[in-house]
């Protein structure tokens, strides 16, 4: 790197730095942090952190703007997919320096940041580096390689091969994407490499050795969250695509991030606002369609419709039978080598299917869907309706408890974070309308009663009951300086002690509750702008 560069990269990031204090002063629930000796940086604001709470089932860790990619700014974000199948944040940093160690302090940092376990599965673009973090840190977590990017770099190393043989990147294409079974695809890729005598490519060679982890047959079995089958049309970056490019400068980033994050808001609000105001054209009387409309966002609504409308093409044909479980094969008309195999139990209307679409992208198949057809099932069983792609992806629900972990006993930011994330989704439901809100006021009104009868009565507690964190308890220079007063002439001195302690003790519950006061005033303008932009959204609802 030149040192004009060097030099245009550090007063970049001193930009950001500068940015992310000054949001923290502004809202302490703001989390960033920086590697030591290596520059790197880390942050999440709240709604990345709540985003995680509902929508990280599955994580993209987007590195498409790292140096040398011919983009300024060595970026990076952490991105999933909300009710909608839009794009949302968990989190952005800046990586200056790539090693193994760097990427595993950027995942633990941001594991500890979100609050929550490893997401069960994460996509990321093919890199050694990273694939070890991964596997370091998130341990159990499901590593998926971006698709997308491979194709790309695909037709880089094989330009001239694409080049004389127009033919060749759909045959490619389609043995990752259309082949049914493990066994079909490696005859597939075996014929590719032969025919086009590319045995010795060895860009060929290493992504069928990672095959594991990026072709379709292979990870079909885990959820990812993505609406479209046709995985190779999804993009790794596109929380910031648009918003961040070629040209954004380091000092121009903060200005492309808020403008993301300020455009997204508004789009998931009008999806909201859609979902819950209009109804979707019904392409069947089936009550199983209607249910759907009901439950489902606008978006996963339209991919179940599309797979239960082929079902009246994909005839369910049974093959065998032993008592509650049955066997069948769906395939389309004039199609039957192409179908699949459905395993179904009546006693508990299950099934599953051998494209595994359920399991991949949470939306049932037309082949299950089929099934129920013939066995005369008009309501979707409930563990085939993902709370995450319903209109109630982000309420909790009535018989669900909050919960309360050993954490909370031994971290009061941990409680911090809890009670926020609790009244966060409480201000999102009372701000619905004015009588929603006069009730959650008033709901307030007798918590906050509740809560200053609590303090009352546990004001005499022992600070390691009320505040039990580490600078609750007495350190060493206060243990020995307590021991050389226990003396008949040393009564003064343990007053002035005691009196010390009990001074520093209510510092640190003034700065909670200031802490707590900022908090909340961040919250009450962040409601405040969200129902300024459905009011807005309303207007122009009748205006049409």
């Amino acid at each position: 790197m030149s040192v004009e560069r060097e030099r245009t990269l550090g007063s970049g990031v001193e930009h950001v730095l500068n940015y992310l204090k000054r949001r923290q002063l502004e809202n302490p629930g703001f989390l960033y942090a920086m590697e030591d000796d290596c520059g790197n940086v880390f942050w999440a604001d709240p709604t990345c952190r709540l985003n995680y709470t509902y929508f990280g089932d599955t994580v993209v860790f987007d590195t498409s703007y790292r140096t040398g990619k011919r983009y300024q700014v060595p970026f990076a974000a952490f991105t999933g997919f909300n009710h909608h199948g839009q794009p949302v944040l968990f989190g952005c940093a800046l990586i200056l320096n790539e090693s193994e160690s760097s990427f595993g302090w950027l995942f633990q940092t941001w594991l500890q940041a979100m609050s929550a376990p490893a997401p069960p599965s994460i996509t990321v673009e093919p890199d050694r580096l990273i694939q070890v973090a991964v596997s370091q840190v998130f341990g159990q977590t499901r590593l998926r390689f971006s698709q997308p990017l491979i194709f790309k770099e695909t037709e880089q190393k094989l330009a001239h091969v694409y080049q004389s043989h127009p033919t060749f990147e759909s045959e490619f294409i389609n043995c990752v994407t259309e082949t049914k079974t493990a066994a079909e695809f490696e005859a597939s890729w075996d014929s590719i490499v032969r025919r086009y005598y590319l045995q010795d490519n060895d860009w060929l060679q290493s992504i069928y050795n990672a095959r594991q982890q990026w072709v379709r047959v292979f990870i079909r079995d885990t959820f990812y969250g993505e609406l479209s089958t046709n995985e190779g049309s999804s993009i790794l970056n596109s929380f910031f695509q648009g918003f961040v490019d070629a040209s954004t400068t380091m000092q121009m980033l903060i200005k492309q991030y808020e403008k993301a994050i300020d455009t997204w808001r508004e789009k998931e609000l009008k999806a909201d606002y859609e979902a819950t105001n209009s109804t979707p054209i019904m392409k069947t009387p089936s009550p199983m369609e209607k249910q759907a409309a009901s439950l489902y966002t606008r978006a996963a609504f339209i991919k179940f419709q599309e797979e239960f409308v082929e079902t009246l093409a994909n005839p369910a044909n049974r093959i065998s039978d032993t008592g509650t479980h049955t066997t069948y094969r769906v395939a389309k008309f004039g199609e039957v080598h192409k179908g699949h195999t459905i395993n179904f139990d009546s006693l508990e209307v299950k099934a599953n299917c051998s494209c595994q679409m359920f399991e991949y992208s949470g939306i049932i198949c037309r082949h299950i869907l089929a099934v129920f057809r013939a066995n005369n099932v008009y309501t979707l069983p409930s563990r085939y309706l993902l709370r995450r792609w319903t209109k109630a992806a982000k309420t909790r629900d009535p018989e669900e408890q909050p919960e309360f972990s050993n954490s909370c006993q031994e971290s009061l930011t941990v409680c911090y974070n809890n009670l926020r994330r609790e009244a966060t989704k409480y201000v999102e439901d009372g701000a619905k309308s004015i009588q929603i809100y006069k009730v959650a006021m008033d709901a307030l009104d007798d918590a906050a009663k509740k809560v200053a009868a609590a303090s009352n009565k546990f004001r005499g507690a022992t600070p390691g009951t009320t505040f039990p964190n580490r600078d609750s308890f007495p350190s060493e220079e206060a243990r020995e300086t307590s021991t050389a007063m226990n003396h008949p002439g040393g009564e003064k001195e343990r007053t002035i002690l005691e009196l010390t302690t009990e001074l520093e003790r209510t510092g640190q519950r003034c700065k909670v509750y200031r802490t707590n006061l900022l908090s909340i005033l961040r919250d009450m303008e962040e409601q405040k702008f969200q129902l300024s932009l459905k009011v807005q959204n309303a207007r122009l609802s009748l205006k049409e």
